[in-house]
């Protein structure tokens, strides 16, 4: 099989590799689909020492073979699910972390673990019926958790992004406010003693940019016993957070990511749900494909976003 290999910093070659072997309890697939994750793009810059690296988790395809303790899954069935080394013809899994993709989805519309992450996040946040909430960053991380948010209820959801393209894209996914860093005015924040009490700041803040300067937003947009989640990956160096702050505000920090696999292949199941009845739509955050021997330009694409750039995904015919 072909598989993208990320060799050096920012090269990536195609070498002919053996399809997985499949074991008692794998299921392998053609890959269809791989997202371009931006938790991968420092080790493609060349922040780390370690090459060559196998990237591609974000994947969705169709089953072509299966172990022999495999009862649920067959070959020729539309599927997504925890998988590795996606950014090749072939990957596996074992068949718990594997999940059906319901009928009627494109490939793009059921990109698993990402959505699995969003739910994750959402389901664990503090979000009450009524409850204002500030999403910092809109990528398709920040653009995902706006739409599942909706749908816990809010009264007012505040998008907060430099690029005007990515706030349009809010409004269309249900945001109240859009608004971009520097015009978020200082009703929205509670960062002086003297304002606790009088309503500054907002329930939860969301920061989903992975930026030291979307962290700091969210710190300050945060109300005093408010919620900051963060769902945003942190990456390339260290974070600087005004410590004093949050103990005085006496805030909520949830660190958003997941690592129980059980608990994302149940957030993901229920992800597919509601993406089949219409209530997510992630499918419409896919804006630019590439094959699989453009994966540089992939990364690069995410790296230096274009205008109108919200996710990439590697598309095998």
């Amino acid at each position: 099989m072909k598989q993208s290999i990320i060799v050096r910093p920012q090269t990536s070659l195609i070498e002919e590799r053996p399809a997985p072997a499949v074991g008692p309890d794998d299921v392998l697939v053609q890959v269809k689909a791989c997202g371009v994750c931006a938790s991968e793009l420092h080790g493609w810059q060349g922040d780390s020492a370690a090459y060559p690296h196998e990237y591609g988790h974000e994947v969705a395809g169709v089953v072509v073979e299966v172990g022999s303790a495999v009862a649920e899954f067959r070959p020729g069935m539309a599927v997504t699910g925890l998988f590795g080394k996606g950014f090749a013809e072939f990957t596996r899994a074992p068949q718990k972390y594997v999940a059906r993709i319901p009928d009627g989805l494109t490939f793009e519309q059921a990109l698993g673990e990402p959505l699995a992450c969003v739910m994750s996040g959402v389901r664990r946040a503090r979000i009450d019926l009524g409850d204002t909430v500030a999403i910092i960053g809109l990528g398709f991380m920040g653009l995902s958790t706006l739409q599942a948010v909706r749908l816990r209820g809010p009264a007012r959801i505040i998008a907060v992004d430099p690029r005007p393209e990515a706030l349009e894209l809010a409004r269309r996914f249900g945001a109240d406010e859009l608004l971009k860093p520097d015009d978020v005015p200082e009703a929205l924040k509670l960062t002086q003693w003297s304002q606790l009490g009088k309503g500054h700041g907002v329930d939860v803040a969301v920061e989903a940019s992975g930026t030291q300067t979307g962290l700091t937003l969210a710190g300050e947009m945060a109300r005093e016993h408010g919620l900051l989640s963060l769902v945003g990956w942190q990456q390339g160096g260290l974070r600087l957070v005004d410590m004093e702050l949050w103990n005085w505000k006496a805030l909520d920090v949830l660190n958003a990511h997941e690592r129980r696999l059980d608990y994302l292949m149940d957030c993901m199941r229920r992800g597919l749900a509601l993406v089949a009845h219409g209530s997510l739509d992630l499918g419409a955050l896919v804006s630019h494909h590439f094959s699989l021997n453009e994966v540089d330009d992939a990364f690069r694409a995410l790296r230096d976003k274009p205008e109108g750039f919200v996710k990439a995904v590697i598309t095998l015919s």
